[in-house]
């Protein structure tokens, strides 16, 4: 037997007509009528919110406005097809029939994923980026053993680097070294005493990348000004997707790989070549150690434009995914 889809909504006059048309038409052509009602998925009112009611029978699409002459001749060649491949017993044919009868528990799994994907980010980027922030907290509470194993934690993941961290709970939010020139503030020298920090290849790094404050100075947060920039940015813009509807297109990549990659990309590889202390480089990219407005700018930046490319593609991927599960379960709905 067909399956005909009817994407309809309620109060829907034309759609009723349409509904009743079907229903006169079911002698001749014997199918099940499937509903789906689009204000059920933000998608589905997208997609046909102007154009309903919607018909679907096989490989077949019909839109308003709908005449009985019309759904006479799409059931119709909807029916020659469905005899067609039986008689040639399409092995495709008979494996999606097959996959069509059965709601599996992967099914609604993938389903429920699909309708709260955005959520399910939202919460991993909050976690991911608020345990950093609840170090220093832990810190000044005198909780040590938590704050130390987050600390540990996130240690794989980022340099930690004292002068290239910002802190919570002191004298001032970030303590640059002294060769990033930022006025008014008192350097990671002055506040720890390691010294001999400019060169990339000095034990002393692994000092101030160990070093998490006191309650002068105040507690390191646990990752680098520039990942805290980044995964603010991405859940930033996560939480307005949402609130907007899932409505923004995705950035074009080229804007991506300007405004994105760009400013990240020149100051951290600028900042990372001219500390090699090599001769031949040091002639043609001088000495420079980013500042901490730099860091968080180009890593915001990176972290806007990369989830704006990525999010909308994943939701349109995901709406797709909610569409052939809301048929498919509504076929299975009318079947049983």
């Amino acid at each position: 037997m067909l399956n005909v889809t009817l994407y309809t909504r309620k109060d829907c006059k034309l759609c009723d007509e349409v509904k009743a048309e079907l229903v006169e038409l079911q002698a001749r052509y014997p199918h099940r009528l499937v509903e789906v009602d689009i204000n059920s998925d933000s998608a589905l009112v997208a997609k046909y919110g102007q154009t309903i009611p919607v018909v679907e029978v096989g490989p077949y699409t019909l839109q308003a406005p709908i005449t009985r002459q019309k759904l006479q001749m799409t059931l119709g060649a909807a029916t020659d097809r469905r005899n067609q491949l039986e008689q040639l017993e399409d092995p495709e044919y008979k494996m999606r029939i097959e996959k069509g009868k059965n709601v599996t528990t992967g099914d609604r799994i993938s389903y429920w994923i699909a309708k709260r994907y955005l959520l399910i980010l939202n919460l991993f980027m909050l976690f991911y980026v608020g345990l950093p922030f609840l170090a220093p907290t832990l810190m000044k509470l005198n909780a040590e053993l938590p704050a130390q194993l987050i600390y540990r934690m996130y240690k794989p993941f980022c340099h930690q680097f004292g002068f290239r961290s910002f802190f919570l709970y002191g004298e001032q939010p970030y303590y640059p070294l002294a060769e990033a020139g930022v006025s008014g503030v008192r350097t990671f020298e002055e506040v720890t005493g390691i010294a001999n920090l400019s060169d990339p290849y000095s034990f002393t790094r692994f000092e101030a990348r160990n070093y998490i404050g006191d309650d002068v100075v105040g507690y390191k947060i646990a990752l680098c000004e520039r990942d805290v920039a980044i995964y603010l940015a991405i859940l930033a813009f996560g939480i307005v997707f949402g609130l907007t509807g899932r409505r923004f297109k995705s950035v074009h990549w080229m804007v991506w790989l300007l405004i994105g990659i760009g400013p990240i990309g020149l100051d951290g590889f600028s900042q990372l070549f001219s500390q090699f202390n090599w001769e031949w480089l040091a002639s043609l990219v001088p000495y420079r150690e980013s500042t901490p407005f730099l860091r968080a700018l180009t890593g915001a930046l990176f972290g806007l434009m990369t989830a704006w490319f990525a999010y909308p593609n994943i939701e349109e991927s995901m709406s797709e995914t909610r569409q052939y599960y809301a048929k498919k379960f509504a076929v299975h709905q009318a079947s049983e």
